[in-house]
């Protein structure tokens, strides 16, 4: 092994975005047990930090600037390292069928 080199060991990172936190809740929950099923281990769910982005716009068509309207929009993320999956887990996870709404992105 060269030096400087640690021993890599196989990961899986799975990010997870939604707008709604309780559909990104159940996402994690269902790659969580599917996991631990097929018997690897993991680190998380772990919640990173929420994108909150703000628009305002004029209520009126024509005038009155000074009345104005907010919009809010969230993007709740999570993150999942599932660390040695066996090719079990890794079948499993391709087959899982996650809620609608529930952006995936996995990194091997």
């Amino acid at each position: 092994m060269p030096e400087g080199k640690p021993d890599t060991k196989q990961r899986i990172r799975i990010r997870l975005k939604a707008y709604d936190h309780k559909v990104i809740d159940q996402a994690a929950k269902q790659i969580v047990d599917t996991a631990l099923r097929t018997g690897a281990s993991l680190a998380g769910p772990i919640p990173l930090p929420t994108r909150k982005s703000t628009f305002t716009v004029v209520k009126s068509p024509h005038v009155y600037k000074k009345g104005r309207e907010q919009f809010e929009m969230r993007v709740h993320k999570r993150l999942i390292d599932v660390f040695e999956p066996t090719p079990k887990t890794i079948d499993s996870l391709m087959n899982l069928s996650l809620p609608a709404g529930c952006d995936v992105e996995i990194k091997m």
